[in-house]
């Protein structure tokens, strides 16, 4: 089963957007990176889900787990 998934894009418009992994619609709508990033972990930590965050050109610039991980690391002890 896929993960669930929130995702920050960047808005054809400008600015930033959160929308939710397979979604069309905007959680919401950002002047910076920063604030959608921000946006979307509380939004992710909510609802148990990965965050995705994407560069300018729509590449994947790094994610935060914040749902039931299948695989958690290994105890570092």
């Amino acid at each position: 089963m896929p993960r669930k998934s929130h995702h920050v894009v960047p808005n054809p418009d400008g600015g930033w957007d959160v929308k939710r992994g397979g979604g069309e619609r905007s959680s919401g709508h950002f002047d910076t990176k920063k604030e959608a990033i921000d946006r979307g972990r509380e939004i992710s930590r909510n609802q148990d889900t990965e965050l995705v965050i994407h560069n300018q050109d729509g590449k994947i610039s790094g994610s935060d787990s914040h749902g039931h991980d299948p695989c958690p690391p290994k105890d570092q002890h």
